[in-house]
């Protein structure tokens, strides 16, 4: 396979964070053959950190203006509910960067915060990649152009949710925990036979919490402030078990997720019409970052075109994603 002019030379990431979406980047990166890890860059003591690859360098975060010139793009691994926030409008201003941003309600004004910064430094930093959003995204646009006359709706899981685990973790008084996200199969049922339900929120999942709480603390505190999480759990049904640090290393440690987004319409009044795109993930963390390392290659190439500032997934054709040229990608798989 040959690649074209923009990937003949590797492109050059830098990972930001170095915890599961961070190692599942090292490892995406790495099954690549027009990329390379430039360096890993943590807040945490870089001693303490081993690499899967034992020639990548690791560096603290104080050191990641100085090395603007060796890196292409940044891949940003952490949280969406306080790390992102803050380190994609700053990174933004001197680095091309991708992150996976998942909080959707905030996701207009994040995009406003890095687009700001982009365009002032020149750079190309494309918000929210992931599967949904990303992947899901994209496949809720396409099924409203295609069945313009229907309805969408996404079901996730079940299964374990980063950016929910995280926001739990984040909790006073939380010493550890996993949430999942259960659809309800009557609504899931309802959907796919292509009736077009009314669904609310809460008839849709359901989220179920496993914590494990920090000596002293107040178990009921801990569960109020969880399931009245704006943007997270007040919206749905949720349920906190509290259990033992040895329980949740041996029956949670997996991190399996998927889910499936789907759009049923008609094309005529006799017509009757349903799409499903559907993902079973074994890893979530790891397949949530080969669609970061994806897209970065796509932010490399925008880059170099001079496409400044924030971009989404809708803004990037799909050729870009590819290390094939546009004329095997016409040979091969069009």
């Amino acid at each position: 396979m040959s690649l074209d002019n923009n990937a003949r030379t590797a492109i050059r990431i830098g990972i930001v964070g170095y915890g599961n979406l961070g190692r599942g980047v090292e490892a995406a990166v790495a099954r690549n053959p027009d990329m390379v890890v430039a360096g890993i860059y943590t807040r945490r003591d870089p001693a303490q950190i081993e690499p899967m690859g034992a020639s990548v360098p690791v560096h603290g975060m104080d050191s990641l203006p100085g090395h603007k010139g060796s890196i292409d793009v940044l891949v940003l691994c952490g949280g969406s509910k306080d790390d992102l926030p803050r380190q994609s409008p700053e990174l933004a201003a001197h680095f091309s960067l991708v992150d996976s941003f998942d909080t959707h309600a905030r996701i207009p004004e994040h995009f406003a915060a890095v687009d700001a910064a982009a365009q002032a430094g020149r750079t190309t930093a494309l918000i929210s990649a992931g599967w949904d959003p990303g992947m899901f995204s994209i496949n809720r646009v396409m099924g409203e152009a295609l069945l313009p006359d229907g309805a969408t709706y996404t079901f996730w899981g079940k299964g374990l949710s980063q950016g929910h685990s995280d926001a739990v973790r984040r909790v006073p008084g939380v010493a550890g925990g996993v949430q999942y996200t259960i659809p309800v199969d009557e609504a899931v049922a309802q959907v796919r036979s292509g009736v077009r339900p009314a669904l609310t929120t809460r008839e849709k999942h359901r989220r179920e919490c496993f914590v494990v709480l920090e000596a002293g603390a107040d178990a009921e505190a801990v569960r109020k402030a969880i399931v009245t999480m704006p943007h997270y759990f007040d919206e749905y049904d949720t349920t906190v078990h509290f259990i033992g640090a040895e329980e949740l290393a041996r029956e949670h440690g997996a991190m399996l997720h998927g889910g499936f987004v789907i759009r049923s319409g008609n094309t005529s009044q006799e017509s009757k019409q349903v799409i499903e795109y559907r993902l079973q993930l074994d890893s979530n963390p790891e397949f949530t970052s080969s669609v970061l390392v994806a897209y970065a290659r796509a932010v490399h190439r925008m880059q170099q075109a001079g496409q400044w500032g924030c971009k989404t997934v809708f803004d990037v054709a799909p050729g870009l994603l590819s290390p094939r040229s546009a004329a095997e990608l016409r040979a091969q798989l069009l």
